[in-house]
């Protein structure tokens, strides 16, 4: 996932609004966690791949894989987020810090590391007393105690409590840091002297701690993950008798699901596409065919960001494979750099839905509901969002310039074609897989990590081992971040689930008037508020056991309610001025977001269109299932 070169180093700076403060890579006494980390995530490869190989050719299945899978897994993702934290990769929006004067700034960033290490130090001893009583558990299939697994808590803990004190020392001036430690504590010593009266406020204390709190932490920088787990651990302190022994359950539980295991390996998709060219072979052929016609680069644009997404799973990587390509014969056939910018960040929104889609596998996860069947759907809503985008660059390209513009001779769409066909079998072999039920999402990313490196090997020139060792690192990173997401988030979902606001907030919306359609306009207006703050994963892993319960309570498909939920997020992440998405398409464009902002207000109607009419006809998403 990147905005050029490596798939996924960008995405961890890029993809919030966000800063990566050292993309090139960590600190060089991080090289032994990397190639740890490294190392695991191809051994997880491997083992997976073992296990389909036994189970589909030998038909006869290990049954310790799965065990020794989640593991490694866990290990994977507290090592990556550490990472993560020396890298400054962590997701974080700093669209307001920046509005900031530079010495306010300054004592945000410190106070914002100050805050990270407040966090982890709360959690490094009940994450240790997790792994002590996790002894007494032991695993069904290999017989050992469970704390081989849970030690990757209290270890990735205090590694990243060790990596952002060590931040907050170097890259801090030490009024700043003396004056944040100091604001830490006079806040901290104030709710701790109010428990009495802040127990007393009921639910109230939602708005204080798990929004107040939380929309303060974003605002100054904290990473979003900390965002969520330093609003849950105040909660907990200072407005319950729960002790933070039970988030750290709570952020196991979420962020190591079996079926996670393959947003790591979907991500390392993305790379080995990125790298290997195989999108660029996508672009090519699509614009052999259908280059010549009027509006027909619009085409190939939109086109592309469906069969591209197909692969990576990823809408930074999409955008950064199809940009380069078609932009310069878009600019000298009129076509205006703001409108250019707002087809590419519209249709990276559509293309979302397309799976591999790493949003519509945690959705499924955090929402039980089936990979398959969003899989399945995901292309059908992307058609219709596909034909609504289309409608709309025609119209806008009815004046473009075709002067010298030939169709291209069949020999050249041959060729073309045949360099492309193996880039675009994959995303058609990944949903039929999955959709048809022949295997999981996790056993599909494997096999097509390994066809598209031995594609690529053969095709597209292949893949140095410096690079591959170079992508493995980086996805760890990564995934780190993203997994550490879903955990804090899975926490923060947890105790607002606990205060029986949801089934305040059910009795509320069943009371509505307009029964079903009501709730999907709420629906659509909170996940578009979301998708512009929060980006995708937090926000579904966050809502996602709040609302499905409504909305299967009024009858509504967990299909239909899951394609309405991501396609609104995605409009979100990319609708101005907030979100972030929109800027990830200017940076990649090199297009101001001033100019580009008047352009996308048309584009974003158009999909506002698509999604009011896949919330009202069911039937868009639950044709094909």
């Amino acid at each position: 996932m990147a905005v050029a070169g490596t798939a996924s180093s960008d995405d961890a700076a890029l993809l919030a609004g966000m800063e990566g403060a050292s993309l090139g890579g960590g600190s060089r006494w991080m090289r032994p966690v990397e190639l740890v980390a490294a190392s695991l995530l191809a051994f997880i490869i491997a083992l997976l791949l073992t296990g389909v190989f036994s189970r589909y050719v030998l038909a006869k299945p290990v049954i310790w894989i799965d065990e020794v899978a989640s593991i490694s897994f866990l290990w994977l993702a507290m090592l990556g987020a550490a990472m993560a934290v020396d890298r400054s990769e962590h997701l974080r929006l700093t669209l307001f810090v920046n509005l900031l004067p530079e010495r306010l700034r300054g004592f945000a960033s410190t106070l914002a590391l100050v805050l990270m290490a407040v966090f982890l130090a709360s959690l490094l001893m009940p994450a240790i007393d997790y792994a002590y009583e996790e002894a007494y558990v032991t695993s069904a299939a290999l017989n050992i105690p469970m704390s081989w697994r849970a030690s990757a808590l209290p270890f990735g803990i205090g590694l990243m409590l060790l990596l952002a004190l060590v931040n907050a020392v170097k890259g801090s001036r030490s009024a700043e840091l003396a004056g944040s430690i100091v604001f830490a504590g006079i806040v901290g010593g104030l709710f701790w002297l109010g428990m009495p009266a802040i127990k007393t406020l009921g639910n109230w204390n939602i708005v204080v701690f798990l929004v107040g709190f939380v929309a303060f932490f974003l605002v100054i920088g904290v990473p979003i993950a900390f965002c969520f787990g330093l609003g849950t651990l105040a909660f907990l302190t200072f407005a319950t008798n729960v002790p933070v022994f039970v988030m750290i359950g709570r952020m196991d539980e979420g962020m190591s699901a079996i079926i996670l295991l393959s947003v790591p390996i979907f991500v390392l998709l993305g790379c080995v596409l990125d790298a290997t060219g195989m999108g660029r072979a996508i672009v090519e052929f699509l614009a052999s065919l259908l280059g010549h016609v009027k509006a027909g680069m619009s085409y190939v644009l939109l086109g592309s960001l469906f069969l591209v997404s197909g692969i990576s799973g990823s809408k930074v990587s999409d955008m950064a494979t199809v940009a380069p390509a078609l932009f310069p014969e878009m600019k000298r056939r009129g076509h205006k750099p703001r409108e250019m910018i707002a087809l590419l960040a519209t249709g990276a929104a559509m293309a979302d839905t397309v799976p591999p889609s790493i949003v519509l596998i945690v959705l499924g996860s955090a929402a039980g509901v089936s990979i398959a069947g969003l899989f399945t759907s995901g292309f059908a809503i992307a058609m219709v969002l596909l034909a609504v985008l289309a409608v709309l660059a025609r119209w806008k390209a009815r004046g473009e310039a075709m002067e010298g513009v030939r169709r291209a001779p069949l020999s050249l769409i041959g060729k073309t074609l045949l360099v492309a066909a193996p880039a675009l079998v994959l995303p058609f072999l990944i949903r039929s897989a999955v959709g048809g039920g022949v295997a999981t999402a996790t056993e599909v990313s494997t096999i097509a990590v390994l066809y598209a490196m031995a594609i690529g090997a053969l095709l597209y020139g292949g893949l140095r081992p410096g690079r591959i060792y170079a992508m493995l690192v980086e996805t760890a990173a990564l995934s780190g971040a993203i997994l550490l997401i879903l955990g804090t988030a899975s926490a923060m979902a947890w105790a607002l689930t606990q205060t029986g606001f949801a089934f305040q907030l059910v009795s509320a919306v069943q009371a509505l008037p307009g029964g079903w359609l009501t709730f999907m306009g709420v629906t659509i207006l909170i996940f578009l508020v979301l998708g512009c703050v929060l980006e995708g994963l937090p926000a579904i892993v966050l809502m996602a056991p709040i609302m499905f319960p409504i909305a299967r309570s009024l009858g509504i498909n967990d299909i239909h309610y899951s394609m309405v939920v991501v396609t609104a997020m995605n409009i979100g992440l990319m609708t101005p001025p907030i979100g972030i998405g929109f800027y990830i398409a200017c940076k990649i464009g090199n297009v101001s977001p001033d100019e580009a902002m008047r352009a996308i207000w048309p584009y974003i109607g158009a999909l506002m269109v698509g999604l009011l009419a896949i919330a009202a006809v069911p039937f868009f998403s639950t044709a094909f299932l």
